[in-house]
């Protein structure tokens, strides 16, 4: 059982930015972050499987749903990270994981997740950030799919797996140096 089952009235986010477990690697040693789960949204195909995903005929973005207390984290605090953990001006990719499932998108849960994603994104614009403008989706969500169970906490579990050697690690590094005052304890 998940966090947000136990406690409903929590908001969640949810966000694609490349592979899930990259972002779902970072987002768990957030402070103020109760449940990370990573899935697919944004789709026509429902209850889609990774590999159907993966095949890039379904429109579902690889993304994480986080469940948050908004009395330690604000939407707009999860968004400053998303836009510092992915590169959001890459259409369809980051680094060598390519194709629509890895785009950068802010799947928003109602009409103030909206306009604090737009207002995030304008700022980030202004303050350039980046060197090209951005392309992250802001979408209202669907549909939420939990990925198959082996993709949870994939980070955690398979620590000397390559990829996570490799891609999340170096992230997970980066993240925890920026975000020293907002770790978990």
């Amino acid at each position: 059982m998940s966090n947000n089952e136990m406690n409903p009235t929590q908001p969640m986010a949810t966000l694609g930015g490349g592979c899930f477990w990259c972002l779902e690697a970072v987002y768990d040693d957030l402070r103020g972050v109760t449940d990370v789960v990573s899935g697919y949204a944004g789709g026509h195909v429902p209850h889609p499987t990774y590999e159907q995903v993966c095949s890039k005929m379904t429109g579902h973005a690889e993304v994480i749903q986080v469940t948050f207390d908004p009395a330690k984290i604000s939407f707009r605090e999860i968004l400053e990270v998303f836009f510092t953990i992915h590169d959001p001006t890459t259409r369809n990719r980051q680094g060598n994981d390519v194709g629509p499932q890895y785009r950068s998108a802010i799947f928003y849960h109602d009409d103030e997740q909206r306009k604090t994603a737009e207002a995030v994104m304008q700022e980030v614009e202004a303050a350039q950030l980046w060197p090209a403008p951005l392309v992250t989706e802001v979408t209202a969500l669907d549909t939420f799919y939990p990925a198959e169970a082996y993709h949870q906490e994939y980070f955690k579990t398979h620590p000397n797996a390559m990829y996570c050697q490799l891609v999340i690690a170096p992230k997970v590094t980066k993240f925890r140096k920026k975000y020293l005052d907002k770790l978990k304890k």
